[in-house]
């Protein structure tokens, strides 16, 4: 059997690989094993935040969650639907011993997942996790009596989750006279987005803001696009903002409907960081996947950029080490750690609507601090992803195609985390020649890899 955990949590589809003994299972594990590193040891009854998304399949899964972490003797409090990152904040605001998130984020619908957090609202690192799939299925002793845990419900927290959002962009931060449509994916934020920027002036337009359980992520949010385009132009909008089913990512759209992706976002808000003092040693975090362009752009501003490997824990490992203030994924996983532990899609659509309102630029003007090079992916599917990165006439053929595009152009080949697929991305100066370079370079590796 594999390990458990994923990048970022435990995920599957919903009653298929993501079965109610299955999490009832983690929860009683996880209560064990973070409330041993906190509230047990001290004597006292541990206490846990529990959050889902919109899905039909949340309730079952929060239902199975709670009897967990109950008949372990920890205290409950059931949030209701709510961003990931409101249950990141919340565990951290309430002195929490732990969180626990129901979310595939932007997964469709038939899937779900189980995320923990930590006292303080941070994610767990792989040792936790281990520490948790390790304590899984073993014989405990089962408090009885009062030593079983009590379970409340508590929906106000929504609204300090809120209040928490609109008090990070200060005092004098009106967004009085901007148009706004935000699309929430039928997500956790349709109880939070709206009322967030509209408490800050703005007159907002939500779409997809109406979740029945089974219409999250449904052709919406920051996985779906289009939608959001059209209401932008049709309502003479000055921006839109995309979330996805959790709300911890955030996309853009300009007055034009033009996408503005997460580097872009990344960009303006490192800017604006370094004008007012707030970004830590001048540097920004992103992943090796940002758009070379991007990396042109800091260093044009002065912003040195710290690149990690693909996924917002990694981005979070690095910011955590150094103390960096800011840090991203082209995805729109954006993290303010002044503001949050993990990345917040609402948090990040208010901040960047407060660098238009206070520089009076529209966003298209904002997002002309980089020019995005032309990128191409393709997924190379049925290779041995782990031979793709050894073998000799593969490295040469990337060596050829780096010397070829020299500075003004990027190759670069990983291995998928979850599938036996090799993902080739090359950026060039043109369209064409990113797609020649990169269907050259997929068809070596499919020769010299295929599992057939």
């Amino acid at each position: 059997m594999g390990r458990l955990f994923g990048t970022d949590g435990v995920r599957g589809v919903a009653n298929g690989d993501l079965t109610a003994e299955l999490a009832l299972d983690l929860s009683v594990a996880a209560a064990h094993v973070l409330g041993e590193a906190g509230a047990f040891a001290g004597g006292r009854r541990p206490r846990a935040l529990v959050g889902r998304d919109s899905r039909a399949s949340g309730e079952f899964l929060e239902a199975a969650v709670v009897a967990g972490l109950a008949s372990a003797g920890v205290d409950v409090v059931r949030v209701g639907v709510v961003p990931t990152p409101g249950v990141a904040y919340l565990v951290a605001s309430t002195g929490a011993d732990l969180g626990v998130m129901l979310s595939a984020s932007h997964n469709p619908m038939p899937d779900n997942g189980i995320k923990f957090f930590a006292r303080g609202g941070i994610k767990l690192d792989d040792d936790l996790e281990d520490a948790i799939e390790m304590r899984m299925g073993e014989t405990w002793q089962r408090p009885t009596g009062s030593g079983v845990g009590r379970v409340i419900d508590d929906p106000s927290l929504i609204d300090a989750y809120v209040a928490h959002l609109v008090a990070s962009l200060g005092k004098d931060a009106s967004l009085d006279g901007l148009r706004i449509v935000i699309d929430c994916a039928n997500g956790a934020s349709s109880t939070t987005a709206l009322a967030a920027f509209a408490a800050q002036g703005a007159t907002v337009i939500g779409i997809h803001h109406t979740p029945d359980g089974l219409n999250i992520n449904d052709h919406c949010g920051s996985t779906h696009m289009d939608d959001l385009q059209k209401a932008v132009v049709s309502h003479r909008a000055d921006l839109g903002i995309a979330l996805d089913g959790d709300a911890d990512r955030c996309l853009a759209v300009d007055a034009t409907g033009a996408l503005v992706d997460g580097d872009q976002i990344l960009a303006i808000l490192a800017v604006a960081m370094r004008e007012s003092n707030d970004l830590q040693s001048d540097t920004v975090v992103a992943t090796v996947m940002s758009n070379l362009g991007f990396l042109h752009a800091m260093r044009a501003q002065g912003v040195r950029v710290d690149q990690t490997k693909v996924g917002d824990r990694y981005v979070l490992e690095s910011m955590n080490a150094n103390g960096f203030t800011l840090g991203g994924e082209q995805s729109g996983h954006v993290i303010m750690s002044e503001f949050s532990t993990t990345g917040d899609g609402v948090l990040t659509g208010l901040h960047l609507t407060a660098r238009m309102a206070r520089t009076g630029k529209s966003l298209a003007e904002l997002a002309e601090v980089m020019t995005r090079l032309p990128q191409v992916m393709i997924n190379v599917r049925g290779v041995d992803k782990l031979r793709a990165g050894s073998d000799l006439e593969i490295k040469a053929a990337v060596s050829a195609a780096t010397k070829r595009l020299g500075d003004s152009g990027r190759v670069l080949l990983r291995p998928s985390g979850t599938e036996p697929v090799v993902r080739v991305m090359v950026e060039a100066t043109t369209f064409d020649e990113a797609q020649e370079v990169c269907e050259e370079l997929a068809d070596i590796v499919k020769a010299r890899v295929s599992l057939t």
